[in-house]
């Protein structure tokens, strides 16, 4: 019923930037947060930044400063700045969205996630 496409990812160098972005699709009634989860090779998959739907964002320790979320409500979209990369910011990054959906007739809530998107920081 909803589809997350993400976008932007890449081989970057060390100090270098790359923005992602992560469009929802569907039957979507509305979207409450919208966030970006990492998972490196061997480990858990973890929070990196998450946006509420008025622009309130929370972030990981080891990105603040560093990555910045937003969003275009309007789009479905969410975006994810990421400066000064560091090797350690090696990973696949995944959207997530708390998702509203209907059918016309009734309302359901489910949480969502897109494919994937590959994250290489190397020099």
């Amino acid at each position: 019923q909803v589809q997350l496409v993400e976008s932007g990812g890449g081989l970057v160098q060390p100090g270098g930037s790359l923005r992602l972005s992560c469009a929802a699709s569907g039957r979507i009634f509305s979207i409450s947060a919208m966030g970006w989860y990492r998972q490196a090779p061997g480990l858990a998959r973890e929070l990196v930044a998450r946006i509420t739907s008025g622009g309130s964002a929370n972030y990981a320790d080891s990105v603040k400063d560093r990555f910045t979320i937003s969003r275009d409500n309007a789009k479905n979209t969410v975006y994810l700045h990421m400066n000064s990369l560091k090797p350690e910011d090696t990973a696949v990054y995944y959207c997530n969205a708390d998702v509203v959906t209907t059918n016309g007739l009734a309302f359901n809530r489910g949480a969502y996630w897109g494919q994937g998107t590959q994250v290489t920081v190397s020099s």
